[in-house]
């Protein structure tokens, strides 16, 4: 029931592809390996699951109390021999929270009293490499670094270098991984290519944790791993919005959180999958339809073909809530314009247009209060989450808006989505009740 922090100085450092290296050559070890995210990304958690064979859960500590974080940390670790929770770009890098709570690495490692183990790119340099290493380690000495595994080494002359540099500080060095411009993992526009969309992912894993095999000690990374403290307990997940909750689930619609998934079926919830991209349509006895984010984009021309899938929600939405976050909200629109600027009929269960040709990038936490009851609970629930999108909004139509959006600041975004009897839809993605 161990866990360790797995961070970097900022994003690029090649954390996900040593993390995933160092899961799937602790499986081959026999261990019981998990995974976790630190932040809200969805598609890190899909590579861990993959490498692991267990869902990977967000730990989210702008977005989530630290009871939550806690009783998910918990939940993680349960029959599990070690956790390895991946951060988001630098280990430090978060939003101004006077409370700890900024959405850092660093501030979930000290809400689990978590040891932090770096990974550094020392391309391109040697002993400012350590120099890096000691100022992570002594910017907040609440925030323990317990060690480092050398990224991207060039050569044996590069490597003794850089440890000998880490050795002047006392910074144990576990691991040393050679540069390998071979192994990468395929990126677009949101993030890295999903799990399920790799054409070799078993080969990919077994290339990685052959790569970490070769250069770092697990046995050294083990020991550094501590035990999280996960003493308390929160409700302030969101509920599951119906009791038999029918949910879109395929390349085009993955942007689902575990976490919901688990605390759903925990409060006696039933999820009932269903793929629109195989012309499926919402199981008829479900309570209520939720449409993940994901990437309707790539695929409008297939779901504006999905004839079942159509007419199955449209009939669905005649007595029952659909509710649509980011992806699914512009799936319940009147229509999509893809990259080429073919635009491509949707649901229009909702009156607005979406373009992804016309790009502009929206990131960033959120904190939305809801103007109706709807499937997040009761008019005036306050429900934390975030946006991460290119697409833009051509013609909002004339729905009334879904709910008030703040950022992390505090800032007034104003009002945001869309709501038409019962289907609501936004491009926010709720993680948990504020």
């Amino acid at each position: 029931m161990s866990a360790l922090l797995i961070a970097a100085p900022r994003s690029g450092s090649g954390k996900t592809i040593v993390t995933l290296g160092l899961m799937a050559a602790l499986m081959r070890r026999g261990f019981k390996v998990r995974g976790a995210k630190s932040g809200p990304d969805y598609i890190d958690p899909a590579f861990h699951q993959a490498a692991t064979g267990l869902p990977s859960l967000n730990l989210d500590c702008w977005a989530m109390a630290p009871g939550l974080l806690k009783s998910l940390a918990r939940e993680s670790v349960d029959k599990t021999d070690i956790l390895l929770i991946e951060a988001s770009m630098g280990l430090f890098d978060g939003v101004t929270s006077p409370d700890g709570r900024s959405g850092s690495g660093a501030d979930l490692a000290k809400i689990l009293g978590l040891p932090v183990l770096l990974v550094l790119d020392v391309s391109g340099q040697s002993t400012t490499a350590a120099a890096v290493a000691l100022g992570l380690a002594k910017f907040d000495p609440a925030v323990r670094v317990a060690g480092v595994i050398l990224n991207r080494v060039a050569s044996d002359r590069h490597l003794a270098q850089v440890s000998e540099a880490m050795a002047r500080i006392g910074m144990p060095v576990v691991g040393a991984v050679r540069r390998n411009n071979e192994i990468t993992v395929p990126e677009r526009h949101l993030g890295l290519v999903q799990a399920q969309e790799q054409g070799d992912l078993p080969g990919l894993l077994d290339r990685l944790a052959d790569h970490i095999e070769a250069g770092v000690d697990l046995d050294a990374v083990q020991a550094l791993a501590g035990i999280p403290d996960t003493n308390g307990a929160d409700t302030s997940f969101l509920p599951p919005p119906g009791q038999r909750i029918a949910v879109a689930l395929d390349t085009a619609f993955s942007f689902f959180y575990a976490h919901h998934d688990l605390t759903w079926r925990q409060s006696g919830a039933e999820i009932l999958p269903f793929s629109p991209l195989a012309d499926q349509a919402p199981d008829p006895s479900a309570d209520v339809c939720w449409l993940p984010g994901g990437y309707p984009e790539l695929h409008a021309g297939r779901l504006a073909a999905a004839d079942k899938f159509r007419d199955g929600l449209l009939k669905f939405a005649q007595t029952k809530p659909v509710h649509g976050e980011c992806g699914g909200y512009m799936a319940l629109g009147e229509a999509l314009q893809d990259a080429d600027g073919t635009w491509h009929p949707m649901l229009g269960l909702l009156g607005h247009k979406t373009s992804f040709k016309t790009r502009k990038l929206n990131l960033g936490y959120r904190l939305a209060e809801v103007l109706v009851d709807s499937p997040f609970g009761a008019s005036g629930s306050r429900i934390t989450g975030h946006e991460f999108h290119y697409a833009t909004v051509e013609s909002r139509g004339g729905d009334e808006a879904f709910c008030r959006l703040s950022d992390a600041a505090g800032k007034d975004l104003g009002l945001a989505g869309s709501r038409r009897g019962s289907v609501s839809g936004t491009f926010f993605h709720a993680i948990a009740r504020a």
